[in-house]
């Protein structure tokens, strides 16, 4: 186990230093001057020459690459042009609207998709199989802003039961500012939910065929105990791989759904860098949003090991 972990350990770090790769090339790679094209077409020669040398880029790729590599390893992701302050901080200043969305998002998809994929599973070909599958198709199929939009409409508008969008004002108590996720977390929930009840369908339907569930049907045992205990635990890992894969979209930032509703997190962030041309914002987030992604598989890697005491690492 110790010697897997090590393994991955070292996986990621060599992921990320490709990861690193791509974002140091993003800025070289495009055509033009990246300082003029951050800075627009009315900036004076002087201006681009001093954002050149700002960034570095008036120095030899080689000797860019390792300052961009040890700047990295201390954690500094450069400075934001448009925002003035560390790329690190302005993320970490972005994280509480990201963060609390995909908890409350991710217990939505949780709450709706596992219940109604076991559901589904149990009662395989019939009209609430049937039901939910087209429910899950539908939910896979809309887009997230039609449906966010939809939302705003019903809710915000007509109803006058949620905020339209935004995050509060400064300084809003705790209660307030989730009060404006409520909707968002709705939507990415319901999205979500969809796939989650299609690989808890999938995954119910793959276990409840083996000998062990016939045999616990036959000692008697409830079906309930049966579905719960020995089917549900033993098709846990396909349902949550796929849970931590939502988890790590999430995290990276629900960029049309924090767009539409006007909420200060990443994925609105990384948005803006792009229509300003914020590069190192944009180099940042690239590099922030990888190392979820790669962290997150290798806590869903060792969760296995408690959900089925049967996967062992060497």
């Amino acid at each position: 186990m110790r010697r897997y972990v090590v393994d991955r350990l070292l996986g990621m770090v060599l992921v990320m230093l490709v990861v690193a790769t791509m974002a140091f090339l993003i800025v070289r790679v495009i055509p033009g001057d990246p300082a003029g094209i951050m800075l627009g077409p009315d900036a004076t020669p002087a201006d681009v020459a001093g954002l050149r040398t700002r960034l570095g880029l008036d120095r030899p790729i080689p000797v860019q690459y390792v300052i961009f590599l040890r700047d990295l390893v201390v954690g500094d992701l450069g400075q934001s042009i448009f925002l003035g302050r560390s790329v690190l901080q302005a993320l970490a200043d972005r994280t509480e609207p990201t963060l609390a969305l995909t908890l409350m998002a991710t217990l939505i998809a949780l709450a709706i998709g596992i219940p109604a994929g076991i559901v589904a599973a149990v009662r395989r070909g019939g009209a609430l199989d049937q039901t939910t599958r087209g429910l899950a198709m539908l939910g896979a199929s809309i887009p997230s802003f039609w449906l966010a939009l939809l939302f705003m409409q019903t809710f915000a508008v007509a109803l006058g039961w949620f905020p339209v969008a935004g995050y509060g004002e400064p300084g809003a108590p705790f209660l307030e500012r989730m009060r404006h996720l409520i909707m968002p977390a709705v939507v990415l929930g319901l999205i979500s939910s969809a796939l989650i009840t299609r690989f808890t369908r999938a995954s119910m339907l793959d276990v409840l065929g083996e000998d062990y569930v016939r045999t616990a049907r036959s000692k008697g045992l409830a079906e309930r105990v049966v579905v719960m205990k020995h089917a549900l635990r033993n098709a846990m890992i396909p349902i949550l791989t796929v849970v931590g894969l939502t988890v790590a979209v999430l995290l990276g930032g629900a960029v049309v759904t924090e767009t539409v509703f006007g909420l200060p997190g990443v994925g609105n962030l990384v948005v803006q860098a792009v229509l300003r041309r914020d590069y190192p914002v944009i180099q940042g987030a690239l590099i922030v949003i990888a190392g979820i992604y790669v962290l997150v598989n290798l806590v869903i890697d060792l969760l296995y090991t408690l959900i089925d005491p049967r996967v062992r690492y060497r």
